[in-house]
């Protein structure tokens, strides 16, 4: 029987987006000190683990492209979001990255993929990879790439979100709308955690419901 797995985008669900004064934005952490959990991650993941499902990170991750960090920067992030997930109890069982751009200010990132999302290819080939039955695992994320990525794969979708009403309206545009929505990863797995156990009153709390979130998310 093939595999499940909990597909979760990284800066946003994992661990806070930081400022970065040399570029005056907010973007993704470049260096390991820059990275931390938010809270409560590792034991949503440790639970995850726990119901039999693979953990596995797939994010856009252009800042190389954009040379605003090198690879090796990005590989001790990634080494620092696992020991900590570690640390907690939770383990994260692949991770998937796209590193291209199509403006790209490095040749070799810089075109049009399939697997930056919202294409689904990141997911596809960690499918491949892993033997994951795609039909019966999830995606969760807090950006409107990653719904539609997840849709495309034919999983089932989770927006980390509190009151992002601005999206509702570009995810009916793009004619895709996640099935549930939470807070962050923890209220994600207890949702899960509902669903693998039959507790469908629990898990049916978080549909979306009519384009906004439900009341009793707010």
């Amino acid at each position: 029987m093939d595999a499940r797995a909990v597909f979760l985008d990284r800066d946003g669900v994992i661990n806070p987006y930081v400022y970065h004064p040399e570029f005056g934005t907010v973007d993704s952490p470049a260096r390991p000190s820059e990275f931390s959990l938010f809270p409560g991650v590792g034991a949503a993941i440790k639970r995850l683990n726990q119901l039999g499902l693979l953990v596995v990170v797939v994010s856009n991750q252009p800042g190389i492209a954009k040379r605003k960090f090198t690879v090796s920067h990005l590989e001790a992030v990634t080494n620092r979001m696992r020991s900590s997930v570690r640390s907690a109890g939770g383990k994260i069982d692949a991770v998937y990255y796209c590193r291209h751009h199509p403006d790209s200010l490095l040749p070799l990132y810089r075109k049009n993929c399939d697997c930056r999302k919202p294409q689904p290819g990141l997911l596809l080939a960690a499918a491949r990879d892993h033997k994951i039955d795609v039909a019966r695992s999830y995606t969760i994320g807090d950006g409107i790439v990653d719904i539609l990525a997840g849709a495309a794969a034919g999983t089932t979708t989770f927006f980390v979100s509190s009151r992002k009403c601005y999206a509702c309206d570009e995810l009916a545009r793009r004619h895709v709308r996640p099935d549930f929505c939470v807070r962050d990863l923890r209220e994600a797995s207890e949702v899960i955690c509902a669903l693998e156990t039959g507790d469908v009153t629990t898990a049916e709390k978080h549909s979306f419901a009519d384009g906004c979130l439900s009341a009793e998310l707010l």
